[in-house]
C-alpha cells in the first residue's frame, strides 16, 4: 500500500472517531463542585487532643450557585468545622482513626446555610480521611 493511502485512511478514521467523541452524550452533566482539601480535625479523648485526622470534603453546589462565592467562604466553613470537632466527638471508634461520615457531613450541611448562603450547597461528601497517627489512641 502506498504511503498516501495509509495517511488518507488514518485521517478518515481519525475524523470519524472525533465526531463520535464530540457527539452529545445522553448523560446529564455533573453538577459543579469544589473541594475543601486537608482540613485537620482534632480527635479529643479524655480532654486532650490525641490525634488529628485530615479530611477532604467535596461540596456539591446547587444549580445556579456561584462557585467563586462558595470558595470565598471556604475559610469560614473550615473554622466552623474545626470548632464543631472540638465541641462534639466525631470519631467512629474508640481508636480515633476515622470520623463518622454521616456526622461529619451533617455538621457541614447544618453550618453551610448560615456561612455560605441558603441553597448554595446541595450536598457534602467525604472524599478522604487520613489520620496523622495510625496506631490509635492509648489510654490515659
Amino acid at each position: 500500500m502506498r504511503r498516501r493511502d495509509v495517511l488518507a485512511t488514518s485521517l478518515i478514521l481519525a475524523g470519524t472517531a472525533g465526531t463520535a467523541a464530540a457527539a452529545p452524550s445522553s448523560e446529564p452533566a455533573a453538577p459543579p463542585s469544589t473541594n475543601m482539601l486537608g482540613v485537620g480535625l482534632p480527635v479529643i479523648a479524655g480532654g486532650r487532643v490525641r490525634n488529628y485526622i485530615f479530611v477532604t470534603l467535596r461540596l456539591v453546589l446547587a444549580p445556579g450557585a456561584d462557585m467563586a462565592a462558595v470558595r470565598a467562604k471556604e475559610p469560614f466553613l473550615r473554622d466552623g468545622l474545626v470548632r464543631a470537632a472540638h465541641r462534639t466527638p466525631l470519631p467512629t471508634a474508640a481508636d480515633g482513626l476515622s470520623f463518622d461520615p454521616a456526622r461529619l457531613t451533617g455538621v457541614v450541611t447544618r453550618m453551610a446555610p448560615t456561612v455560605v448562603g441558603r441553597g448554595l450547597i446541595a450536598r457534602v461528601e467525604v472524599a478522604s480521611q487520613a489520620p496523622r497517627r495510625r496506631t490509635g489512641i492509648r489510654g490515659g
